[in-house]
């Protein structure tokens, strides 16, 4: 039998989630492997997704919402001609219309349109909470839900290949091979439905992949039997350190011991000028002598206001 682990302060691993699997399910798995119930995830994949899915275990679980925030990429297929009510291959038809003869050009322009700063509709079957229930319960209790646009930031939204094919029904269907980089918050999905309405055909996600949250790629994922196997191995999982995961995913403020000592006893320092402008923009990596992480902190009023102390 596997020895427990002691995680100390614990760590991140990266998980190439499985299609099928949803991200709780994950979490379960991870609990088993690294033998404690202190662990979480950083940012949801649905349950057809494949990917990077940010696992903290132990004292990183106070990492995750911040990471969550982070910028994000992916690989999908978008399917066009066909309409599905989750926006995704998962759900049923709601039309199918039919796409053939679309030209690149007009594929190009209505990708541009939503490319940047651009307001999107979250997906009607998502977690967003409408009257403090999620959007996909009141969907599917039969509902039908009108959600507000928000802002999303698209930074990348590039089309790779066009491939005209012919669907299980044989109704004329477009796949496009994309990949997208985009900010917290945004729905591929959503991407692909605005999509076809733009080109008037409809549309769906069929394939999802996510290559990178944050930092943290593909390249450097594990599969749950490649973890499995190095518990039944070497009795424990290699965990990226917490103070590692920090530096990776945040800027970095380094203190003295007296001033580390203040910050961690909850002193309010002042944030030196380049300090205090990354502050503003997000989470500031907090770090004393001897590399050892403290805190992450944001800038308010040019002041250091902790967001989660570690040490």
């Amino acid at each position: 039998m596997a020895k427990k682990k002691d995680n100390g302060p614990g760590g991140l691993v990266v998980v190439d989630k499985p299609a099928g699997f949803t991200s709780h399910d994950v979490v379960a798995k991870m609990r088993g492997i690294a033998r404690t119930r202190r662990v979480g995830h950083a940012g949801t994949l649905d349950p057809m997704a494949t990917g990077v899915l940010v696992i903290g275990v132990e004292k990183a679980t106070r990492l995750l919402g911040h990471l969550a925030l982070t910028e994000k990429e992916y690989v999908a297929t978008v399917r066009l001609g066909q309409s599905t009510v989750t926006e995704d291959a998962e759900g049923e038809f709601t039309a199918s219309e039919g796409a053939e003869g679309l030209s690149r050009a007009a594929i190009d322009a209505a990708v541009a349109e939503l490319t940047g700063d651009i307001m999107q509709v979250p997906s009607k079957v998502s977690a967003v909470k409408v009257d403090g229930k999620r959007s996909y319960a009141r969907v599917r209790e039969g509902e039908d839900v009108e959600l507000a646009a928000r802002p999303v930031t698209i930074s990348s939204f590039l089309v790779h290949d066009v491939r005209e094919e012919r669907a299980e029904d044989g109704t004329p269907v477009t796949d496009l091979l994309v990949s997208v980089v985009c900010s917290s918050g945004t729905y591929v999905r959503a991407l692909a439905r605005d999509l076809g309405v733009a080109l008037g055909c409809g549309g769906h996600l069929s394939a999802l992949r996510r290559t990178r949250v944050g930092p943290y790629k593909l390249d450097g994922a594990r599969s749950l039997e490649a973890l499995q196997g190095e518990v039944d191995e070497a009795g424990e999982i290699s965990l990226l350190p917490l103070a590692e995961a920090a530096a990776q995913a945040f800027p970095r403020w380094d203190l003295d011991a007296d001033k580390a000592r203040l910050l961690g006893n909850g002193v309010q320092l002042t944030m030196p000028a380049p300090v205090a402008r990354q502050g503003k923009e997000g989470p500031v990596a907090v770090f004393g002598p001897e590399d050892r992480f403290i805190a992450l902190v944001e800038e308010k009023n040019g002041k250091a206001k902790s967001l989660a102390v570690f040490a």
